[in-house]
């Protein structure tokens, strides 16, 4: 199950303790990403983990996301109120509280811990263990850096269900998550290839 949470430095040590899809938002970017949202959506199948900071801001995100996602899909974890500042930054936040990347390996685990796989360790959900999908895929096979490269972006966004108008990035990130290195190759012998 991807859990979704609010930066970058969250991701990390989320990263760094499961074994999980785990998608940053950028903070109030979100707001405005329609590539991220549909992303988001889309990844909300089987259910999505929202674990954002508890401040203001966190609560806001939050909110936000309960929105587009169907209510039956999300799961809330959170983390507690803790005064303090996280270590990479000079002054604390607004609220005065640590948020997501500045909790304890042992708080996240516990903020996590109904949704850990009994048996698994600390695996929530695997991604991809095979070759990945790159940018330099996407150039040799003809989605980006050519002439017609957008249209055949979009056809393969719209083969996986992903917005049609989503940038060479955006869908690079959104089809290492979805799909495997086989699936992408079938997809592009669907779509057709370069012309």
């Amino acid at each position: 199950m991807p859990i979704i949470v609010e930066g970058k430095y969250d991701k990390n040590i989320i990263k760094q303790i499961f074994d999980a899809i785990v998608i940053s938002v950028d903070g109030f970017g979100i707001f405005n990403s329609l590539e991220k949202q549909a992303l988001i959506r889309r990844l909300s199948g089987d259910g999505i983990i929202i674990l954002t900071d508890s401040d203001g801001g966190g609560k806001q995100i939050r909110s936000f996301l309960q929105g587009i996602i169907p209510k039956d899909r999300v799961f809330n974890a959170y983390i507690p109120r803790i005064e303090g500042k996280e270590k990479r930054k000079k002054t604390p936040s607004k609220a005065g509280l640590l948020g997501v990347e500045g909790m304890d390996k042992e708080v996240l685990m516990r903020s996590l811990s109904p949704f850990i796989e009994v048996g698994e360790g600390v695996k929530l959900s695997g991604q991809n263990a095979g070759k990945m999908i790159t940018k330099v895929d996407f150039f040799m096979d003809g989605l980006s850096g050519t002439a017609g490269a957008v249209e055949r972006r979009g056809r393969l966004a719209e083969y996986f269900s992903l917005p049609s108008d989503m940038t060479a990035n955006a869908l690079c990130e959104a089809l290492n998550i979805i799909a495997d290195y086989d699936s992408y190759r079938e997809a592009l012998s669907s779509i057709g290839g370069q012309e």
